[in-house]
């Protein structure tokens, strides 16, 4: 466990440490049934920026990819901000990270990456996919989480005994 959580550590260092390159993907995404209509907003191949809390990104995040067919849901995270995901026999790692308030001007921003379990670059069209598909999915799927979790709790109802 503990070599496990020390591979994680160095996955995640070294990704927050790669290039990418400057493509974007080319494919279409996973039947989903949402909007596939292609998007010129993917940054790389391998990330892209939200203007989303990351706690926020990363719940919606599990609740497209749970839902996503041929995307093969294989754990999670949180603590480390990672999903761990196969599609099209590549598996990945789906990382979201809080930028800083250098880098975006003091606006709260996610970025969303995708890497190798060993935590270095890759650049798959699988992963492509993917992450193109979360990138048109993710701004309406973050509301629609943001609003399940502010929705005031129905308490049970108090049963009269007899």
């Amino acid at each position: 466990m503990r070599a496990q959580l020390a591979a994680c550590c160095i996955a995640l260092a070294i990704a927050a440490c790669r290039t990418t390159p400057e493509s974007a993907p080319a494919a279409t995404p996973p039947d989903t049934g949402v909007d596939a209509t292609p998007v010129a907003v993917v940054v790389t191949r391998g990330e892209f920026t939200l203007a989303a809390d990351k706690l926020d990104v990363w719940n919606a995040v599990g609740q497209l990819v749970v839902n996503m067919r041929g995307v093969e849901y294989l754990g999670r995270a949180q603590m480390l901000d990672l999903y761990s995901l196969r599609y099209r026999g590549v598996e990945f790692l789906v990382l979201t990270k809080a930028m800083t308030a250098a880098e975006t001007g003091n606006r709260i921003t996610t970025r969303v990456t995708a890497t190798t379990p060993a935590g270095k670059p890759i650049d798959e069209d699988a992963t492509a996919l993917v992450l193109g598909w979360l990138q048109r999915a993710l701004p309406a799927e973050v509301e629609r989480v943001r609003k399940l979790q502010a929705a005031p709790k129905k308490k049970p109802a108090k049963r009269s005994r007899p």
